[in-house]
């Protein structure tokens, strides 16, 4: 087909489209207006996300929203959370799951650097990271790295191939 066929063809399909939509607006016109569902969003949906919205509302030196990289937090910085649980109107176990998956993922293991101020809730340096914990960090990247690998490849793998579409001639006797 060349460029004109295709020319020609795209402006039928326009005129066709033209003369079915003033078909459709006296069908719409009776319709009521159907209001949308307000949309959830992801602090919402997911458990840890609900715990860490208030962390970083409250602490937003110790948990910077994103894009701000994230930064080493003290050791024993869910003791200090604890005292907080009524300001940030949390649950214990939704606090810790809040920080566990915090200190957890590429943002985090990247801010865990030998020497890198370790900070408090307020952000004030309490403590530095040592060659091994960075070392640690670097491993679990690493790990998480080549899991997200193995991921993509199950998945690549796993999706079905699409089925021919083959026509059965019935048996005949």
């Amino acid at each position: 087909m060349g460029f004109e066929q295709l020319a020609q063809l795209r402006d039928q399909l326009r005129a066709e489209k033209q003369q079915a939509k003033p078909e459709a607006k006296p069908e719409r016109a009776m319709r009521p207006k159907q209001k949308s569902a307000p949309q959830a969003k992801p602090r919402d949906l997911d458990p840890a996300v609900a715990a860490i919205w208030p962390l970083q509302k409250h602490f937003p030196l110790a948990f910077p929203v994103n894009p701000a990289p994230k930064v080493p937090l003290k050791e024993g910085i869910l003791k200090d959370a604890e005292q907080h649980l009524e300001l940030l109107g949390i649950t214990s176990e939704q606090l810790k799951l809040g920080i566990s998956t915090w200190c957890r993922g590429n943002r985090y293991w990247a801010s865990m650097v030998e020497n890198a101020p370790r900070l408090d809730l307020n952000g004030q340096a309490v403590g530095t990271v040592t060659a091994a914990q960075a070392l640690h960090a670097k491993q679990q990247a690493s790990r998480q790295r080549s899991q997200d690998r193995r991921n993509r490849m199950k998945s690549k793998t796993s999706t079905p191939a699409p089925v021919a579409d083959t026509a059965v001639e019935p048996a005949k006797d």
